[in-house]
């Protein structure tokens, strides 16, 4: 079942709510921004091994936690940060995927100094197979498997499969021109 249908049969209203803000405006567009693109990547870090659910409960948290997923600040973090993070409840606290935030936010920064943004970078290795994706991530991030990177790509717009053709937001992404509708390296 896709995750398009699987949200009509949700309960209570609530947990149906929570999905659906999520699923009609969030899943599958393209992000532009640099910082939104951390965030994604940060929050399906932390959904390894738990429900998205429990992710979309706490997203508040972790913007706030995270300084609203500023690249920079979120790089310039100390070992105080750390056990700071390592305390609050709002988010998940994993020493790996603290860390991981914190490591792959300097890893943007480096990104952004040589191709001019996060976004660019991507956009700069489109369009690969997904196993390509993978091994570019893990290459090149800090706790980034299969899955985590699979989905990071749907949610953003650069691999399809994000929505049901028959559903009614996949048009709406469409509109939108997400990567993966894109067949050649920009140049």
């Amino acid at each position: 079942m896709s995750y398009c249908t699987a949200i009509g049969s949700m309960q209570p209203a609530e947990r149906k709510a929570l999905h659906q803000q999520y699923h009609d405006h969030y899943y599958g567009f393209p992000l532009h921004d640099d910082n939104e693109l951390f965030c994604r990547l940060v929050l399906e870090i932390n959904q390894a091994g738990l429900s998205w659910e429990t992710i979309l409960k706490k997203e508040q948290g972790f913007r706030k936690a995270y300084s609203n997923f500023d690249i920079r600040k979120v790089a310039a973090y100390t070992e105080a940060d750390r056990e700071r993070l390592l305390n609050d409840a709002g988010i998940i606290r994993n020493k790996l995927k603290v860390n991981a935030a914190i490591e792959n936010a300097k890893t943007i920064l480096a990104l952004q100094k040589e191709f001019g943004s996060f976004e660019k970078w991507i956009s700069h290795h489109h369009p690969l197979s997904k196993e390509a994706w993978i091994k570019l991530f893990k290459k090149t991030f800090k706790f980034t498997g299969g899955e985590i990177v699979n989905e990071f790509l749907m949610s953003t717009g650069y691999l399809p499969g994000a929505h049901a053709a028959t559903c009614p937001v996949y048009k709406q992404v469409l509109q939108q021109k997400p990567m993966w509708t894109v067949t050649t390296k920009r140049s």
